[in-house]
């Protein structure tokens, strides 16, 4: 599903613009990193694209139709979000919570059907999330609830996965198993966009990068195109090592410390 930002601009209340005449186009089965310094707009960017905040101006198409001509449930029909944070107001248990992403699917009071309980374990073992499976939601550890929430994701079958700095909580394995999912979802098919910190990981993982500062597009392009030791200096005020890596032919970036500490 191809999803098209058209000259979006958004304002919180009594709050300067959070995003000033964005415009980026995403192909279908992209993997695509937004990128850029706190506050430049990233997660608001998200939020309008998945329908829960309407812009001031412009529109958001998915396959060349307005988001706001679709109703709630058909979105998430088509579309996930994995957001930093997502309070769950019950003391559901593991499962249960991985069981709301076939709602969209399935009236909510329904038996599961199923193709709803193939959905619902294959999401969780892809997430490593089984062994929580009768655990309360509220009873695991912030990383874990990560995981858990994208296996509810997953567990939608969207045609479209949003990911607002999805592996804040991760550890090490955690991290490069998640990205190794989103990675392989979208070679299947799946666009994925994703608000990331790791300017390294996000260079394996993507194809797409959008640069942001501001409320605006800085730079949208390849990786390679977008990582400059001049753009990362520029967006982030860091002098990095920028450079491509012998094995895997991604590129890396790396804080200069030295010249840090030198000023």
């Amino acid at each position: 599903m191809r999803i098209e930002v058209r000259n979006v601009s958004f304002a919180y209340p009594d709050s300067p613009l959070a995003l000033n005449q964005v415009s980026l186009e995403i192909a279908s089965g992209s993997c695509c990193a937004l990128i850029g310094p706190n506050g430049s707009g990233k997660s608001t960017l998200l939020r309008i694209v998945s329908g829960v905040l309407p812009p001031k101006t412009g529109v958001v198409l998915l396959d060349d139709t307005p988001i706001d001509t679709r109703s709630a449930r058909e979105i998430a029909r088509h579309l996930a979000m994995v957001e930093q944070e997502r309070v769950i107001g019950f003391d559901f248990s593991v499962r249960e919570v991985v069981a709301l992403g076939r709602i969209p699917h399935r009236s909510r009071f329904a038996k599961e059907r199923p193709e709803d309980v193939r959905a619902i374990d294959h999401a969780m073992d892809l997430a490593d999330v089984c062994a929580l499976a009768n655990r309360s939601i509220r009873a695991i550890s912030g990383g874990e609830r990560q995981r858990v929430h994208l296996a509810m994701a997953l567990a939608q079958e969207p045609a479209v996965l949003l990911l607002d700095e999805p592996t804040t909580y991760l550890d090490l394995r955690h991290q490069t198993q998640f990205m190794s999912i989103v990675r392989q979802r979208a070679c299947e098919g799946m666009t994925v966009l994703i608000a990331i910190h790791d300017l390294t990981m996000a260079a394996q993982v993507t194809n797409h990068m959008v640069l942001m500062g501001d409320g605006q597009v800085v730079v949208a392009g390849q990786p390679a195109d977008v990582l400059t030791a001049e753009n990362v200096e520029s967006a982030f005020g860091v002098r990095a090592i920028v450079g491509r890596h012998p094995l895997l032919g991604s590129t890396y970036v790396l804080p200069n410390l030295a010249r840090e500490r030198e000023g």
